[in-house]
């Protein structure tokens, strides 16, 4: 796989830098290259005057509207680089791709995309990333092309997409490597114990029962209620939330494992993404599981934390479609959460005046 090319108009200075909007006002000249022109036109108003730039390697315009190229020999090839920003919450990180439309663009032929930047974030671009985006348009997980359809927006914000899928997990690689260092320092081994004890705990009430006892419903912790929100379903994906109560932590692995004896529950690809926060005297004790969705705990614990909400338990449950959703999988987490505070109550009084009851669509357990 070939190595992303240098970033040469963003490390150097060009004063001849060719202007977009006359390029695009000659470019429409040619009825052959009009929508090409209209498509340039479109792409600046959405993404800003500032984010798209001709792109050349040596300091000359790549291209002319007449069908000339200057530089790497491909006649009538234009090209020009978009910056991109990632999706909420890494809005601030950008990245810059090249975009290569050959002569025969849109007619017969597709564009080409190729990230030129070497790092995202913190984090430099690997093979894999570098090689996806190149097959955006040829591979069956990219973007389907229309011969005589522009399709430069849909590439690109197919590679947001991905991009973002990339850079979470570095982060989340970067978060677990940090914490296995954090061990490696010396947590002490009351600590190590009791964290050993509470793993234990959970993954013998929740994960390790055998099949035949989620036949039969664990009991709920006396007093509790759980309030069930209206599913949410996307290309075949179903989230469900749910909200509770609790007093205790301790309260938190009997109300998971109540939940897992659910067979209907208990077969999802992912049964019990949660997070809760519970006040005990002047402390608050606070946790949260992402039940193999990458980050999906910690954005419920954000949630709760912004919410301001305490003494309570939220959990989605996540039916797998067959289709990836990329990051509107968090969108609908968050969302099936907070309807389910909200049909709770949860959402509408001091904690001490929290009812759990409901409000709206929905129903208890």
């Amino acid at each position: 796989m070939p190595s992303p090319p240098p970033l040469s108009k963003h490390e150097t200075t060009n004063q001849n830098e060719p202007n977009l909007t006359e390029f695009i006002a000659e470019l429409s000249l040619d009825p052959e290259r009009e929508p090409i022109a209209s498509e340039l036109g479109v792409l600046q108003s959405i993404y800003g005057d500032e984010s798209i730039k001709l792109w050349s390697s040596n300091g000359s315009p790549e291209s002319t509207p007449n069908g000339s190229s200057t530089n790497n020999g491909d006649a009538g090839t234009i090209r020009y680089e978009v910056t991109l920003s990632l999706p909420a919450p890494f809005d601030d990180t950008t990245f810059i791709v090249l975009v290569s439309l050959p002569l025969s663009y849109p007619a017969s032929s597709p564009p080409q995309l190729q990230l030129l930047s070497r790092y995202i974030g913190p984090f430099g671009v690997d093979p894999a990333l570098f090689g996806a985006i190149l097959r955006t348009f040829i591979s069956s997980e990219g973007v389907e092309w229309t011969p005589d359809s522009v399709c430069v927006f849909d590439g690109l914000e197919w590679v947001r997409e991905r991009c973002a899928e990339w850079f979470e997990h570095q982060k989340n690689e970067k978060a677990v490597g940090e914490l296995l260092r954090e061990d490696e320092r010396g947590v002490s081994s009351a600590q190590v114990d009791a964290e050993e004890g509470k793993g234990k705990q959970v993954a013998e009430l929740v994960h390790e029962a055998p099949d035949d006892s989620r036949s039969s419903v664990v009991s709920m912790p006396e007093g509790i209620e759980i309030i069930e929100a209206e599913p949410i379903t996307d290309r075949k994906s179903s989230f469900v939330g749910r909200a509770c109560r609790i007093t205790h932590p301790s309260q938190v692995p009997l109300v998971l494992a109540h939940l897992m004896s659910d067979r209907r529950i208990a077969r999802a690809a992912h049964p019990v993404i949660n997070a809760w926060r519970c006040q005990v005297g002047n402390v608050l004790h606070q946790d949260n599981d992402d039940d193999g969705e990458t980050a999906a705990g910690g954005r419920l614990a954000h949630l709760l934390q912004i919410l301001d909400v305490n003494n309570v338990l939220v959990v989605v449950t996540r039916y797998w479609g067959g289709i990836r959703l990329g990051p509107d999988r968090f969108k609908h987490i968050n969302q099936s959460a907070r309807n389910a505070l909200d049909l709770g109550g949860f959402l509408d009084a001091p904690d001490s005046q929290v009812s759990g009851k409901r409000q709206g669509r929905g129903k208890k357990r």
